[in-house]
């Protein structure tokens, strides 16, 4: 056993080394902690420089600016511009059908027009030598009352080979025949309940109908001067049919 007494260490005057402060080191230590902070300061900046960047680009998009991106045609639009001269040649086929269908159908309707123009109206011989528009009247024995027939040109028609004369008028619009005799010499105009500008007469073979038939015909002008003029043209016509029918006979 020894004599020298043991020394402990006194807990006040020395610090246990768990509670001593850690001292930075130097060397290979410092220069690890300078490259790491380095480094995460440069992320940081490409981190917040691509922020910007995007930032730039929709506020540009939002206003139609940009960058313009390039568009690709797909593989079928490609395709199509390699073949474009086929394409074209397609359509210029399809308009020469379409065309050849109007001319077909051009010449069709010519040919219905042709034929509406070409239907005989029986005047082909004729040649007119008066014509001025007129109310044309029917005495009706049964009523007793005189009923319009129609308005419309009343015309003194000349045979070209025959020579004869006769009286045709057809209504407005409709055509239709309502009058339709020769001019013979007994037939006599006489004023109209004393008119200046009517004048009634009788025949007995008018065929506006189909058949012959007897009427009292009474037709009316817009003024007297134009009834003189039809009045001339009717006598003069009695007096060349009374030559023609005379020689006939």
């Amino acid at each position: 056993m020894s004599d020298v007494a043991e020394t402990k260490p006194d807990p006040t005057t020395q610090a246990p080394e768990a509670d001593k402060p850690e001292t930075a080191t130097t060397g290979e230590g410092e220069k690890s902690i300078t490259e790491t902070a380095t480094q995460k300061a440069s992320e940081a900046a490409e981190t917040a420089k691509d922020a910007a960047v995007k930032t730039s680009d929709t506020v540009f998009s939002m206003f139609g600016g940009g960058p313009k991106k390039e568009e690709k045609k797909p593989q079928e639009e490609e395709e199509n511009d390699r073949s474009g001269s086929a394409k074209a040649q397609k359509e210029e086929k399809e308009e020469d059908v379409e065309a050849d269908k109007v001319v077909a159908d051009a010449g069709w309707v010519q040919k219905e027009m042709k034929e509406v123009v070409e239907i005989k109206t029986h005047e082909e011989l004729e040649a007119q030598v008066f014509k001025m528009r007129a109310k044309l009247f029917k005495f009706d024995p049964e009523s007793k009352e005189w009923k319009e027939r129609g308005t419309g040109d009343v015309r003194l028609l000349k045979h070209k080979e025959n020579q004869k004369t006769r009286l045709v008028m057809r209504r407005d619009k409709t055509l239709k025949v309502c009058a339709n005799h020769y001019v013979v010499p007994e037939m006599k105009l006489s004023p109209n309940v004393g008119s200046d500008r009517s004048w009634v007469w009788n025949t007995t073979a008018d065929v506006s109908e189909g058949e012959p038939e007897k009427q009292t015909l009474a037709i009316r002008f817009a003024n007297s001067d134009n009834a003189n003029l039809f009045k001339d043209a009717f006598e003069k016509a009695q007096q060349e049919n009374g030559k023609v029918f005379g020689s006939s006979e």
